[in-house]
């Protein structure tokens, strides 16, 4: 299989590790030349997880993202959400003819507040199954420290996503498939948002138990939510009894690691963007000044406002979330906002 990679920053640069250990050869994108100069002469990105070093015959960096297209069975996007549709408007609209999407963006197109796949088959005619998603519990630091961790690839051709997680199997992770491919995503793009809400709580100073409160409350907003949007097998805890391995007897829910999971890694972890920089809100930073304070993108931000919008048709009950997006767009008090969330937890 031959793998396209659109984005340099750090869940881009781990994913690319993997595949070049297992020996693969990559056509990779990066906006910036100078960059791309600095990793040919350093054998490793020289702003995201410096750690992780590349064999440069592995590698085609590339500024011409039509040109990793060109080169590649399997696309895989890890670009940040909000400057998605910037470089995919300006590809040619056949681009992808032919070609597998693989998704590592963990949020939602923000003009339009749409998941990639919508997005991907009203401006490129991509169809569903030729749509796959790559979701967590996964910090990149982890992965360039080759520290176990696990990945979900999700897709309706169930099939193509065992062979597309076969691809990135090694000592250090393990791949699991499963065919759900909107609600993985509604899940990854949540699962932002209330991280940075465990992030403004431990800013405000509420404690350990405080937290496992307001995390368990958003683990079961995260399955309200998706259950009212519709998503297949929303349910936790449910084993089959039957002759099977223990793995076989779990049915796809919502207390696995793509859900469950990623929810709490990201919540509780020091390595998630997210957590920090809801931290720096509940200190009193504004917005922007937390933003600048971070050189990585924190999904949640944007994912707030999105969510709140998709909400809007959805209707499901999200107290938190809502309080989130409050704090961050129009301005709510972070103490205020919580001494809110505070009566809504159960």
């Amino acid at each position: 299989m031959k793998f396209g990679i659109l984005g340099s920053g750090s869940w881009g640069t781990a994913l690319a590790k993997i595949l070049t250990d297992n020996g693969h050869h990559i056509y990779w994108w990066n906006r910036q030349q100078e960059a791309i100069d600095q990793f040919k002469k350093r054998s490793h990105n020289p702003h995201y997880l410096p750690s992780a070093r590349f064999d440069m015959s592995q590698l085609n960096l590339t500024v011409n993202a039509t040109e990793v297209i060109q080169h590649a069975e399997v696309v895989l996007a890890a670009i940040p959400s909000a400057y998605a549709t910037e470089v995919f408007d300006a590809l040619p609209r056949d681009v992808f003819a032919g070609k597998k999407i693989l998704s590592a963006i963990k949020g939602i197109m923000p003009e339009n507040n749409m998941l990639l796949n919508d997005y991907l088959k009203k401006e490129f005619n991509v169809n569903l199954e030729d749509y796959f998603a790559v979701m967590g519990p996964c910090h990149a630091e982890e992965v360039a420290q080759e520290k176990l961790s696990y990945l979900t690839f999700s897709g309706t051709d169930e099939k193509m996503a065992g062979e597309i997680a076969a691809e990135f199997k090694t000592g250090y992770i393990n791949s699991i498939t499963n065919p759900d491919i909107y609600g993985v995503q509604y899940a990854a793009v949540l699962k932002n948002i209330y991280a940075v809400g465990a992030g403004i709580a431990h800013g405000l100073d509420y404690g350990d138990n405080f937290l496992s409160v307001l995390i368990a409350n958003s683990a079961d907003e995260m399955a309200g939510f998706l259950r009212k949007a519709g998503v297949i097998d929303a349910e936790v805890g449910y084993i089959e009894h039957n002759n099977k391995s223990a793995k076989e007897k779990r049915h796809d829910n919502y207390a696995a690691s793509v859900y469950l999971g990623d929810l709490l890694v990201t919540c509780y972890s020091l390595h998630s963007r997210n957590r920090t920089f809801g931290n720096m809100i509940g200190k009193g930073y504004s917005v922007r000044s937390a933003q600048l304070e971070m050189s990585m993108v924190a999904e949640g931000y944007y994912a707030s406002k999105c969510m709140h919008h998709i909400n809007d048709t959805v209707q499901a009950c999200m107290p938190i979330a809502k309080t989130v997006y409050e704090i961050l767009w129009n301005g709510l008090n972070a103490t205020e906002g919580f001494k809110q969330v505070e009566d809504e937890l159960q």
